[in-house]
């Protein structure tokens, strides 16, 4: 039971720790827009698809050109 007068005042301060993180993270606007990262992690992909394929084309116009 001794060990109670130590492990509570941990908990309370890590339990303040954390509201004071997660009060930090709202304050600067990170739960603001969840739907965007998604997506834009698909449009990104599409690009990079595009710039291969833009680099393909070239390789194959280089390899056709004396």
């Amino acid at each position: 039971m001794s060990v109670l007068i130590y492990l509570v005042p941990v908990s309370l301060v890590l339990l303040g720790f954390a509201v004071w993180a997660f009060w930090w993270a709202v304050k600067r606007g990170q739960f603001d827009d969840l739907d965007t990262p998604a997506i834009d992690i698909l449009a990104d992909d599409s690009k990079d698809r595009d710039l291969k394929n833009t680099a393909e084309a070239r390789a194959r116009t280089e390899r056709k050109q004396p």
